[in-house]
């Protein structure tokens, strides 16, 4: 797929929590084809101490609308000064980058979506998919706590969705692997999330010899496969996840 190095105008700046916004972008031209899964490097200006792109999770993409989300948390300079963007505001953006979710070929497939705090910003985007191919899939969401479980609303508008909370301020208390959802029958199972959490959701679905796919957040820089900081050793050697994923089969991850 081509990439694209563009400059897009900020639509909307929506603050979620102390720690996290919802960025909104649009362009006078047509944005281009993203996948859910793919991401995007956004470039930070007027930060002295940022000198790298920052990669952020494309949140979802409206081709109609042609519009262009990012869930973006603060966790330093260049976070921040995303987050700081206004109204009207340009930025830079190559996109878009990585290998998307693989999605359903077949009819009657009954998928599941597991994610973990803002990791599973990734997940709204293929939701919106999977719900306009008409496929029957479920939501389970975890976080420490209620405050860190993000556009809830958004989510439940697309399906069913489940909660489980590390101090049981919402939904079932625990983990998303002890969530009784998980008796029930699923063909396929998308996960994004903190890496404990996919560790335990891939061996779940070994277990239980369900096909399933991680979207991984190694650290990257460069976003193209040069810098090689964000290589993930699978079994079929080494991989740099901003190309060869960030989406992997766990069947290639030595989980």
């Amino acid at each position: 797929m081509k990439k694209y190095l563009v400059d897009l105008t900020v639509k909307s700046v929506v603050r979620l929590n102390e720690t996290c916004v919802l960025l909104s972008m649009t362009d006078d031209k047509p944005l281009p084809d993203s996948r859910p899964g793919q991401f995007a490097e956004l470039r930070v200006d007027a930060t002295p101490n940022v000198m790298l792109r920052r990669p952020i999770s494309i949140h979802s993409f409206d081709k109609d609308a042609n519009i262009i989300e990012f869930l973006v948390q603060v966790v330093g300079d260049g976070t921040r000064w995303l987050a700081s963007l206004k109204e009207g505001d340009k930025i830079n953006v190559l996109l878009p980058l990585g290998n998307g979710f693989t999605l359903p070929g077949e009819a009657g497939k009954r998928m599941l979506l597991v994610g973990g705090g803002v990791g599973s910003a990734p997940l709204y985007g293929l939701a919106r998919e999977l719900k306009q191919r008409n496929v029957d899939f479920a939501i389970l969401i975890g976080a420490r706590s209620a405050k860190d479980l993000y556009r809830r609303s958004e989510f439940e508008a697309l399906g069913r969705v489940e909660y489980t909370t590390e101090d049981g301020s919402l939904g079932q208390k625990g983990y998303v692997t002890n969530h009784s959802l998980l008796s029930e029958k699923f063909d396929y199972i998308y996960t994004c999330g903190p890496k404990p959490m996919m560790m335990a959701v891939a061996r779940y679905a070994r277990e239980n010899s369900i096909p399933c796919e991680a979207s991984l957040e190694n650290k990257m820089a460069c976003g193209l496969g040069a810098c090689l900081c964000c290589v993930e050793n699978t079994t079929e050697g080494h991989k740099c996840v901003c190309t060869d994923g960030p989406v992997f089969s766990i069947d290639e991850l030595k989980w």
